[in-house]
């Protein structure tokens, strides 16, 4: 910065470098949860496995939940990100997001957009995929890199505990957008026909992801455990009986 407040072109070339060096160690810690998963260690044993200094971790990541959330939400962009350039080359892959595209369903509304609008650009509320159809098309993404559900698991024991701060906020508000995303596809669905009138949005929201959090878990620990058969399940159980 000069004596006047005004940024130079050093300090802006200061300021791309250091942003460069934090996607760096991000790249690489990505890598490293994906295979070792997000159990409890220090952050100077990751730095030592990403190959950094304490230092340099502890500069660009203030504490291990900052880094978790960090390479989390980074893999989730990631998957959501491959996935629209399937769907933009002509091969939507099936597997995705809430609305078929990658990553996590809680990014959906990234940026703050309102959750009712992705419901309302459907169009055809028939085609509009189900709460539990889009954690169940989640979920098989997620068992491509079982580091990273892990990853998540461990966030969200964290934000129980009062003494992680940066998880508990991390988990409050994907739980709150997610909520707020798949109660807007209930109401859609609902206006259709598609899924039982006499069923309040809000609680079913909150049941799906209950649902596919718990079956996430039973999955990690026993791998027979079938999280998607189980999704698919609960959506027919949602579903209006048949005329």
């Amino acid at each position: 910065m000069s004596p006047s407040g005004a940024e130079t072109p050093r300090s802006r070339g200061t300021y791309a470098k250091g942003v460069a060096r934090r996607q760096e160690i991000l790249d690489r810690a990505i890598e490293v949860f994906a295979q070792r998963g997000g159990s409890r260690t220090s952050l100077r044993a990751i730095a030592q496995e990403v190959g950094v200094t304490h230092a340099a971790l502890t500069h660009y990541f203030g504490s291990l939940d900052e880094l978790l959330v960090a390479v989390y939400r980074e893999s989730a962009q990631r998957l959501e990100e491959a996935a629209a350039s399937r769907d933009n080359d002509g091969g939507a892959d099936p597997r995705g997001g809430a609305d078929g595209r990658g990553g996590d369903p809680a990014d959906d509304t990234r940026g703050g957009a309102d959750p009712a609008d992705d419901a309302g650009r459907a169009g055809d509320a028939d085609a509009l995929i189900s709460p539990a159809e889009a954690m169940r098309i989640s979920a098989a993404e997620n068992r491509e890199i079982p580091g990273m559900v892990q990853l998540y698991s461990t966030l969200v024991a964290s934000a129980l505990d009062g003494a992680h701060p940066a998880a508990q906020a991390f988990a409050t508000d994907r739980f709150s957008r997610l909520r707020d995303e798949l109660a807007a596809r209930v109401r859609a669905l609902q206006a259709s026909g598609s899924l039982r009138a006499d069923l309040d949005p809000a609680l079913v929201a909150a049941l799906v992801i209950a649902a596919s959090d718990g079956l996430q878990t039973q999955w990690l620990l026993d791998a027979s455990v079938d999280h998607e058969a189980a999704l698919a399940l609960l959506d027919r159980l949602l579903a209006p009986p048949a005329v």
